[in-house]
């Protein structure tokens, strides 16, 4: 008697999961990526939400100059009855536009100059790194200051500055990663199949930039808004009134405020300190997720 055939097994294939996917997922499985992401988007919130809800940034109470933390303002006001709350919520606006704005505009420049160096090479190659190694050798912090100080401070001009000094590093990275692809077998086919330069350029070399690009972009806008918070400390960057947290923490050079009135200076040094580390916690997370030889246990 013939035992009954077991029917086959059924094999089931998982589909290929993409390289993106693959980053996704190691991107979400690093725990302080998430918890910087977290952080940034609650703060992005109360950046767009808090100036509904609270009083004018702006709004002067001669009644409530340098009142402590209360019902009516949560985190008090400041030497001109201004409520806390309210202009911090203006001022990490203001940096977050500064930080985003910069970082976008020395991206366009950084990778320009990459790719058309690093492609083209030659003399060309030769003229652009040696202006990224001038911009370079000179103190960023520095160049910023003389810069500000000429064209006069404002919330464009720093965005402006930060854009147009700080493009080197993203430049000497998509160099390095041009230089490393532009003699890669998809780059030899493509020009096999007579592909023009103009499109091995945007839809080959391009995309495999992305992801150091990212990284770039996300430690660059932690870096800018301690630029503008600097700037703005030293009285060259957002002029009062209008709220910074840079020129909130002004304030504390006033040894009264410092010693006597904490609520004015202490809550937006937190809360940049929060908003950076947060951002280089999700540059992190970027760079491990998107390095495919990253053996970091998340």
């Amino acid at each position: 008697m013939t035992a009954r055939a077991e029917p086959a097994a059924q094999i089931a294939i998982a589909p290929h999961e993409s390289l993106l996917g693959q980053a996704a997922r190691r991107f979400v499985r690093h725990r302080l990526a998430m918890l910087g992401l977290a952080a940034i988007l609650v703060i992005a919130v109360y950046a767009v939400v808090a100036p509904f809800l609270l009083q004018s940034p702006y709004k002067t109470d001669l009644r409530a100059i340098d009142k402590p933390p209360s019902a009516e303002h949560i985190l008090g006001t400041d030497r001109s009855g201004r409520d806390v709350m309210a202009r911090m919520s203006t001022g990490i606006r203001t940096s977050l536009i500064v930080g985003f704005g910069a970082v976008a505009i020395y991206l366009v420049i950084g990778t320009l100059i990459g790719l058309v160096g690093g492609f083209f090479g030659g003399a060309l190659d030769q003229v652009l790194g040696r202006l990224t190694d001038t911009v370079l050798a000179i103190p960023t912090l520095l160049l910023i200051i003389v810069f500000v100080s000429v064209i006069g401070p404002s919330l464009i001009s720093v965005i402006a500055v930060i854009g147009l000094l700080g493009w080197p590093q993203a430049a000497r990275i998509v160099r390095g990663q041009i230089l490393a692809l532009r003699e890669a077998e998809f780059i030899s086919a493509a020009r096999v199949v007579g592909l023009g330069n103009r499109r091995i350029l945007g839809a080959h070399l391009l995309p495999n930039i992305i992801g150091p690009l990212t990284v770039v972009a996300t430690f660059g806008v932690a870096n800018a808004i301690l630029l503008e918070a600097g700037l703005s400390f030293l009285g060259l960057g957002v002029q009062a009134p209008e709220p910074s947290l840079g020129n909130m923490i002004l304030e504390a050079r006033d040894g009264v405020v410092l010693k006597s009135l904490p609520w004015i200076w202490l809550p937006p040094g937190i809360l940049i300190s929060v908003t950076v580390l947060a951002v280089n916690f999700v540059g992190d997370g970027l760079r491990d997720a998107l390095d495919p030889r990253s053996t970091r246990r998340l």
